[in-house]
């Protein structure tokens, strides 16, 4: 599969995907995020604002610290480190959710603890995707990347068929099966639903031993006596030449805005089923098997048009239908579509919404898999993971802008469906920029 490392290796590395996308798919997306702002909120609207301020702070402190701590790694060299004290951020944030109980009076300790666990699971992307380049040639790290996105929806995908069919209770108190949630849990008390926390955790323990035992790592650089203000300077003299390389200076301006709007999509789609069409936990389960089966399957298939055609005409294609999701979801509510009145008890809205899970699924995997493809084609490979670091704060420089104007939006006007339109936006502004960015050489 590669010239460079063992088939093993390449395996170990996608195991961080499988180990860590459950926290995307389980918490920021389908089962906590829509759980939090319905029930221990207990407002839709409130708890979409809250979120969106949180996710909005979230962002600042992963855009100041992201290039930083890229430019250190690279710097002094090993990537295991940044790595393992990522993991402990993202197992200290997912364990105490379970403590986040219904309508309880101060749910803002929980959005902390939940802050913890996203930073974690953020900056060790970093690090992880700053190895792809020494997995394989340049011709084969889009499959690769591909693969290990289309391998970590699955690791969603099972979690989240974990958490419906056995733990996740509905409105009757039992799960997708018809049973009681597992193990004695209190359906009343909503334990079925919190276990969401201590699982994602315990799945990332479990399944990242492989990345730590197998993967190769950068050697320890011998001069590392002065690695912070040697990475100072290395990062400042990055950015202050960064607008001379418009291929790079445009695509981390593209970047930056349509992976905060996907982002947007991630964070609010359940919450928007949620409060936009009153749909069950289980049922924005549901809605996320079939976003991330789609995921996993693009993913892959991405992967091989990536090597083919090139990231660019990847990352174009999911655009347009992102920006198309963002359409009908503006244009479907359960009363109406696109402002045709719908009988009562119509099924349309539901089928909308599921068709909207499967293509936001399908090119939200397809685009991370080829975004980070096209940043290896634009980086020096000399510090790829400052890079990435780059990369990071691109994607976090206004990650405020997808969940603030959410927020805003939605408070303004006081309608969750009308507070997703800012996404379409970024998404063309994202669109645009890409026509100054080259694909690589090889697809000139």
């Amino acid at each position: 599969m590669s010239s460079k490392v063992s088939k093993k290796a390449i395996w170990s590395w996608m195991s961080y995907d499988w180990a860590a996308q459950p926290y995307h798919t389980l918490l920021v997306t389908f089962i906590f995020a829509p759980y939090f702002t319905s029930a221990v909120v207990g407002d839709g609207t409130q708890g979409q604002i809250m979120w969106g301020t949180m996710m909005t702070i979230i962002g600042v402190i992963l855009a100041v610290s992201a290039p930083i701590m890229g430019a250190i790694a690279d710097t002094t060299g090993p990537r295991k480190p940044w790595i393992m004290a990522c993991s402990i951020l993202f197992v200290l944030g997912a364990f105490p959710l379970w403590l986040a109980t219904p309508g309880m009076d101060d749910p803002t300790r929980i959005l902390m603890f939940f802050a913890i666990g996203f930073i974690g699971v953020e900056m060790s992307q970093i690090f992880v995707s700053a190895m792809l380049p020494d997995l394989g040639d340049r011709s084969e790290i889009g499959k690769i990347s591909g693969s290990g996105w289309g391998f970590g929806y699955l690791g969603g995908v099972l979690t989240l068929f974990i958490m419906l069919l056995l733990l996740a209770e509905n409105d009757k108190g039992v799960t997708l099966l018809g049973n009681a949630p597992l193990f004695g849990l209190d359906a009343e008390a909503r334990e079925g639903t919190r276990s969401v926390g201590p699982l994602t955790g315990l799945w990332y323990i479990v399944f990242m031993i492989p990345f730590f035992l197998w993967v190769p790592d950068t050697k320890r650089k011998p001069k590392v006596a002065n690695a912070i203000s040697n990475a100072m300077k290395e990062l400042f003299n990055t950015i202050k030449k960064l607008p001379q390389d418009i291929s790079l200076f445009a695509y981390l301006g593209s970047s930056m805005f349509y992976r905060d709007a996907l982002n947007g999509l991630y964070a609010f789609g359940g919450i928007y089923a949620a409060g936009v069409l009153g749909w069950s936990i289980v049922q924005i389960g549901i809605f996320g098997i079939i976003a991330a089966i789609t995921a996993a399957v693009a993913s892959w298939i991405g992967g091989f048009m990536d090597r083919a055609y090139g990231p660019k005409k990847v990352i174009i294609f999911c655009i347009v239908v992102l920006i198309v999701v963002c359409i009908l979801l503006v244009g479907t509510s359960r009363e109406s579509f696109f402002a045709a009145p719908l009988a009562e008890g119509s099924t349309l809205p539901d089928k909308m919404m599921m068709i909207c899970g499967a293509l936001i699924g399908g090119a939200g995997g397809a685009i991370q898999a080829s975004s980070r493809t096209m940043m290896v084609f634009q980086a020096n490979k000399e510090r790829m993971t400052e890079a990435f670091g780059l990369y990071a704060l691109s994607g976090r420089a206004t990650a405020f802008l997808a969940p603030g104007l959410i927020a805003l939006f939605t408070d303004l006007t006081q309608s969750q469906r009308l507070g997703i339109l800012p996404v379409a936006v970024l998404l063309l502004i994202g669109l645009v920029l890409l026509v100054w960015v080259r694909p690589g050489k090889e697809y000139e």
